[in-house]
């Protein structure tokens, strides 16, 4: 059963409303201010910016549905439909768990490409959102170039990937149309998009991201429409007064896109957060996340929106149990809401302040579990299966020899790649092995062989000569 009742998510609307069109939002860039002005809002004597009900009505009925999400590889195209779900990386940790010494350090460009590579191999791991900063980028646009680039280079996924500034979001546009072959081309089969965190909860705008929001939408490329409020902390305490701010703060962004292109591809991306009130930290791995972030994705289906949540931000610092159960728990829930897109779900540690590659190989296994656990019962004469049960009972007296068994045992179930399902005598004699263990080898022959071409030779040198490019050719070949 969901958190939420259809009266729940109908007051909780309504709330939003009323936040949207007597409180606003504050510190809004001037092209975001002229944007909503132009179409009904107005502008408080503090400062707010406020936005009528028809407005968010109005971009509520205009705004798209059932859109397709690209990978340069068609076999990884995601429908954004209210059934789908599809769970992948995310997050901006700062730091990455080597995978030689386990030790925290800096997360360096090198390991951002190396995170795409390996989330190119992993089944369940479904699209590549960018997972850690490249400590190693010295300005801004280095960063947010060479994120693209490193992303890009690894994986032929859907890319998510971030800009600080709408500069940077024509560069990397620039990038991607090079890429495609063309403007028209990348339209056609969006495969990369914007993370963009317009909000800066409680109520209040980050000019910079709502100017990389306009313009994103006006190129083109498919906007995420993120806001991160933490419950107790940066909006009320309480859960329903968190989704009201929450969902204000992200419909005010989703009006924002719509304003500067009705034909946006723009994604709700409301995913409050919850606070340790003992500390003020995050707790990501709380049995209150999951609750909240199904909730959230309740709020999306309200208005058919494609949506997407985090889950997966485990307070663990190690691939432990204490990991297992706290990104099983909150992704389970997002997979059961229907949450289109459910990032951080894979390879990240300590509340997202950290990437393992290691988890990254155990999460796909876990996320195979939960996708298939998600799958709908069909009923219907063939799997009812009478004339099968009558066919056994007066023959053999088991079904494992049936030809319908071993033709559902290679679609109807999920083996996983590292849970161990030996006997325990089976598993002391091939040495105890342990799934970290088992995930760190796994990680390293991926990472040692698995060097894909996704960028065509003459297209990189263009590339490269337009912009600053920090991979090393030598790195993105094996040794």
């Amino acid at each position: 059963m969901m958190p939420l009742t259809q009266d729940d998510m109908a007051r909780i609307s309504e709330a939003s409303f009323d936040i949207l069109h007597d409180i606003g939002l504050s510190d809004a860039s001037r092209e975001a201010m002229r944007a909503v002005v132009s179409r009904g809002g107005r502008v408080t004597e503090d400062g707010r910016l406020l936005f009528p009900r028809s407005l968010v009505n109005e971009a509520l009925a205009g705004l798209r549905r059932d859109f397709t999400l690209c990978g340069r590889d068609p076999a990884f195209d995601m429908e954004m439909t209210r059934a789908r779900v599809h769970t992948g990386s995310g997050g901006a940790s700062p730091m990455v768990v080597d995978l030689e010494t386990q030790a925290y350090r800096p997360a360096l460009l090198s390991d951002l490409y190396d995170a795409a590579r390996l989330v190119d191999t992993l089944e369940n791991v479904q699209f590549f959102s960018r997972s850690m900063v490249a400590r190693d980028m010295e300005t801004s646009r280095d960063l947010d170039i060479n994120t693209a680039y490193a992303a890009l280079s690894g994986t032929s996924k859907h890319i998510m990937t971030s800009c600080s500034t709408a500069e940077h979001v024509h560069d990397i546009s620039e990038m991607c149309f090079l890429l495609a072959g063309s403007a028209e081309a990348f339209h056609a089969r969006p495969f990369l998009s914007l993370n963009i965190n317009h909000a800066v909860p409680p109520l209040r705008f980050d000019p910079d991201a709502c100017n990389v929001l306009l313009a994103g939408a006006e190129l083109g490329v498919p906007v995420m429409v993120n806001t991160f409020g933490q419950m107790g902390a940066s909006s009320p305490v309480t859960i329903a007064g968190c989704l009201a701010q929450t969902n204000a703060e992200t419909l005010a962004g989703m009006v924002l896109a719509w304003i500067a292109n009705p034909d946006v591809t723009a994604i709700y991306g409301a995913r409050p957060m919850v606070t340790d009130l003992r500390s003020g930290g995050m707790a990501g791995g709380s049995g209150e996340q999951a609750i909240l972030t199904a909730a959230a994705t309740q709020m999306a289906q309200f208005y058919n929106l494609p949506n997407s949540t985090i889950a997966g931000a485990t307070d663990s610092k190690i691939a432990d149990a204490q990991a297992g159960f706290e990104k099983a728990l909150s992704i389970t829930l997002a997979v059961q809401a229907g949450a289109n897109l459910v990032t951080q779900a894979a390879g990240t540690q300590a509340g997202l302040m950290a990437t393992s590659f290691e988890a990254y190989v155990i999460d796909n296994d876990m996320l195979g579990a939960i996708l298939g656990a998600a799958n709908p019962i069909v009923v219907d004469s063939q799997t009812l299966a009478v004339d099968v049960i009558a066919q056994t009972v007066r023959g053999e007296g088991h079904f494992l020899g049936h030809p319908d068994t071993y033709a559902r045992m290679k679609s109807d179930f999920v083996y996983p790649d590292l849970a161990n399902r030996q006997t325990p005598d089976e598993w002391l004699a091939n040495g105890a092995p342990t799934i970290n263990n088992t995930a760190r080898q796994v990680a390293q022959k991926t990472l040692a062989e698995h060097f894909p071409s996704y960028i065509p030779p003459d297209v990189d040198q263009d590339i490269r000569t337009r912009f600053d490019i920090k991979l090393p050719k030598e790195r993105m070949r094996q040794a």
